[in-house]
């Protein structure tokens, strides 16, 4: 069931940052200080919007809100096609939110033009990648995200570069490649049960249905290209190149948002449009995402550089979230969902203070600093908050999406999170290890100058710094969203395999007898 709005919003929300890029561009280069501005207004208008959105999204609601439905190359059966749900909603707005947040934070340092229209056909691609309800049409938006991240992280990173981009290029075209002979194949197949050509995954899912061998070859096209975007063990080893050498709005932007799109590509498309081959597969990618726990968090705590450590705890916090998504509990997958959101937050504020840091300091060698604390107490506090939502301390957001994931899996796969609880213990080894070795101790002459904390920075990150304190004091105003999309998804999968979701099973207490003299 699907609700359509008079004024396409979720359109707007694609085509603002798309025209921003092209006002940018126009600018002319006498005119430097309006290519910054005319790059956060449109920014600015799009988080605004995306704001709105999650005001005026109704929640309790499983269905697709906003539809924005038109026929594109209808003798395909390809359409305009957007929509979100308690899946994507907060993804949108993530996404809009945390494009000012970039720009203001982090500087081009050259050529500035090229630098901010790139990152707005990004944000463009992005948000037409979390709405898209056509196969096709998210595609095409999948292909945009990869070119303007070619070019931020090739033109304006660091020492490495240009190796690093094409790692990240070649990684995510092999498995695009892919992904596009399953799309294909799958809405040629579903053909034959439908009656006519569509890419609408909605009607793909409840109205066809493939052969169980059909079907896994189908899951493993899209599972193998939302695993390189993840990025899930062992396809992750271009992640931590990426992250090193991209500029400091890169590497907040691919933590964000970026990497979600093969989490939410996972549990969106794999798990709704073959549910028996995400059964059958589900030990499998059970194991990889445990595995990459574990990884994630023992290649971190051997890091040298501070940006490269935050770059392999990436990889160990988004093992939870497929670690939730193939668990099949609903609480399991909405700790999923949520912890896209968390880790958006908390590692991209991480990216920013280290950004902050490499800026202050010109280097990210953890040997090299030392004792920051005494200089910038300020800087350390907030350091501190963001340090800690990122390794799951209650009261803050990273614990309630964990907690969810873990206690959604152990009632499925128990063995598999008793395993992975350990990386809760790992992430806090690492990062405290690390925040000692930095803001510990006392400052040699060349950390005596650290610059402490300024007004801007501290605007910039402050709603971030909301946002962990936020969800993880109130989660109910979000998982109020989240949890009757994701029953609707655990429904679905039940319907065509049979499969039924664990209860737990309350121990009974025994009534207490008064003893003798008691009432």
């Amino acid at each position: 069931m699907s609700e359509s709005t008079s004024f396409p919003i979720l359109t707007a929300l694609v085509l603002t940052p798309a025209i921003g890029a092209v006002v940018v561009s126009a600018i002319s280069k006498r005119r430097p200080e309006l290519v910054k501005l005319a790059a956060l207004a449109f920014s600015g208008i799009t988080a605004a919007m995306s704001i709105w959105l999650l005001c005026t999204f109704k929640s309790g609601e499983a269905g697709m809100q906003f539809v924005s439905k038109h026929s594109w190359i209808k003798a395909w059966g390809i359409s305009w096609n957007l929509g979100v749900d308690g899946i994507s909603i907060f993804l949108v707005v993530l996404t809009g939110l945390l494009w000012p947040i970039a720009l203001l934070g982090a500087d081009a340092h050259h050529d500035e033009k090229p630098y901010a229209a790139w990152l707005l056909i990004l944000q463009a691609g992005v948000m037409g990648s979390f709405m898209s309800q056509d196969l096709f049409l998210f595609f095409v938006f999948f292909e945009i995200v990869l070119v303007p991240m070619y070019f931020l992280i090739g033109r304006w990173g660091y020492e490495g570069r240009i190796y690093a981009a094409t790692k990240f290029f070649l990684y995510t075209m092999v498995g695009s490649a892919l992904m596009l002979v399953g799309l294909v194949t799958t809405a040629l197949l579903a053909r034959r049960d439908i009656g006519h050509m569509t890419f609408d995954i909605h009607e793909i899912a409840t109205g066809s249905h493939f052969a169980a061998s059909t079907g896994r070859w189908l899951f493993l096209a899209f599972a193998i290209a939302f695993a390189v975007k993840v990025p899930l063990f062992p396809l992750h080893t271009w992640l931590p190149d990426a992250h090193t050498q991209a500029p400091t709005a890169g590497s907040v932007i691919l933590a964000g948002v970026l990497l979600k799109l093969g989490t939410y590509g996972l549990l969106r498309f794999n798990v709704f449009l073959f549910p028996e081959a995400s059964r059958y597969f589900r030990p499998v990618l059970l194991t990889l995402s445990v595995i990459g726990i574990l990884y994630g968090a023992v290649v971190a705590t051997m890091q040298k550089d501070l940006k490269r450590l935050v770059a392999y705890s990436s990889v160990a916090h988004l093992g939870f979230i497929v670690l939730g998504t193939f668990a099949f509990t609903s609480s399991a997958a909405s700790g999923s969902v949520m912890q896209m959101i968390n880790h958006g937050v908390s590692t991209g504020a991480l990216f920013l203070m280290v950004g902050m840091i490499s800026e202050r300091r010109h280097t990210r060698e953890i040997s090299q600093l030392k004792g920051l604390q005494k200089v910038a107490p300020i800087f350390a506090v907030v350091f501190t908050v963001v340090m800690l939502s990122s390794i799951g301390v209650p009261g803050l957001n990273g614990f309630v999406g964990e907690f969810l994931i873990l206690i959604g899996t152990f009632l499925t796969a128990r063995w598999w999170a008793v395993v992975a609880a350990t990386g809760v213990i790992l992430a806090a080894l690492y990062l405290l290890w690390a925040y000692q070795r930095v803001f510990h101790g006392e400052p040699d002459e060349a950390n005596k100058s650290f610059r402490e904390l300024t007004l801007r920075e501290g605007l910039v990150i402050l709603p971030m710094i909301a946002a962990i304190f936020f969800c993880g004091v109130y989660p109910k105003a979000m998982l109020d969203r989240i949890e009757p999309s994701v029953k609707e998804l655990i429904a679905h999968v039940e319907e065509k395999t049979g499969y039924q979701e664990p209860v737990p099973v309350a121990v009974p207490v025994a009534e207490h007898e008064p003893k003798e003299g008691e009432e």
